[in-house]
């Protein structure tokens, strides 16, 4: 065991100074990365508030439920852009001791919030649709129209600005599928008011209604399902334990690896730790083991934050590493 002990020491040293550098450069990238997500989300925000403002009292007017279910799905746009804002700003602290990841898992978290408030919506849409059923209101198809126009122009235009996401910044991309999901909405918003213009069939709005909220429940489904995958430790898309064993074994000098845990912090920051059995070698050919095994698993998984502990597979006297090791 001491033996072992002072192995793994060696081998965490040099995984950490090598680490060290590269997390410098990434935590630069990630930082303007932050910056800039902050400034969209800001900007949207704006504009979301606008669009609610006017969809609100537009569907107030008309007594058009569509539009109102719309306007609904805006306020939670609104909520979850100011979520994500705030998750991207704590996001940019510092690891500490008592966390030592830093706050990475917030953006996870919000997108989890904002998947849930999704759900919630969509419930509500469903049931608000289901009494309009059993009632007749008379909807203002013109103005209903109008007002669906300038929602989807605003859907757009917070679209664009998000547009240019990070494909692995789960936290933004909920905050999109929030906005698409409304765009999507405002669309259909629109073919309602055009049926109810030329036909006078006001049922088409409740129908509408029905599919904004079948749009906004694949949304929450995907975002929840993601989310709560990382947040039961869950391991990065793509990959598997058992697929990054088997890479692992075929580094040259390793014998087996056992133990393997690998899962993400947050998308785009996978983390792994494992027990590598190596053949007998000397100390000194460990280091380009270790290169070699961290390469790979940037390579072939993106695991990029790695821990090792080596073992000897056979820690008597004819056992070069061990014997190394212990000196």
């Amino acid at each position: 065991m001491k033996n072992e002990h002072h192995h793994e020491e060696h081998d965490l040293n040099h995984d950490n100074h090598d680490e060290h550098g590269h997390s410098h450069t990434h935590g630069l990238e990630a930082m303007h990365g932050v910056e800039g997500s902050g400034g969209k989300l800001l900007a949207s925000i704006l504009i979301t508030t606008l669009t609610l403002v006017a969809e609100v009292v537009g569907g107030i007017l008309t007594g058009s439920l569509a539009l109102l279910s719309d306007a609904a799905h805006v306020f939670m746009d609104i909520f979850a852009l100011a979520l994500s804002y705030g998750a991207v700003r704590l996001s940019q602290k510092a690891p500490s001791a008592r966390h030592s990841f830093g706050f990475r898992r917030m953006k996870v978290l919000a997108a989890f919030i904002n998947g849930t408030t999704l759900l919630v919506v969509a419930i509500e849409i469903f049931r608000e649709a289901y009494n309009r059923f059993f009632t007749s209101e008379h909807i203002l198809a013109g103005p209903m129209l109008i007002i669906a126009g300038i929602g989807l122009g605003a859907n757009i235009l917070v679209a664009l600005v998000l547009g240019g996401h990070e494909h692995n910044d789960l936290n933004a991309r909920a905050a999109f599928l929030h906005v698409l999901g409304d765009a999507l909405s405002s669309v259909g918003v629109i073919v309602a008011g055009l049926i109810i213009l030329f036909t006078g069939w006001y049922w088409v709005d409740t129908l509408a209604s029905v599919l904004i909220g079948i749009v906004i429940l694949s949304g929450a489904w995907r975002v929840l399902k993601e989310t709560i995958h990382i947040l039961n430790e869950g391991a990065p898309e793509g990959s598997s334990a058992e697929a990054v064993e088997h890479a692992i074994q075929k580094i040259p000098g390793v014998i087996s690896a056992h133990d393997v845990h690998v899962w993400t912090i947050e998308p785009g920051f996978s983390v792994l730790s494992a027990h590598v059995l190596l053949e007998d070698q000397l100390v000194s050919n460990t280091g380009m083991v270790l290169q070699n095994m961290k390469e790979s698993l940037e390579k072939n998984f993106g695991i990029s934050h790695v821990t090792i502990q080596f073992e000897c597979s056979n820690c008597g006297q004819a056992c070069v590493v061990c014997e190394e090791s212990s000196q």
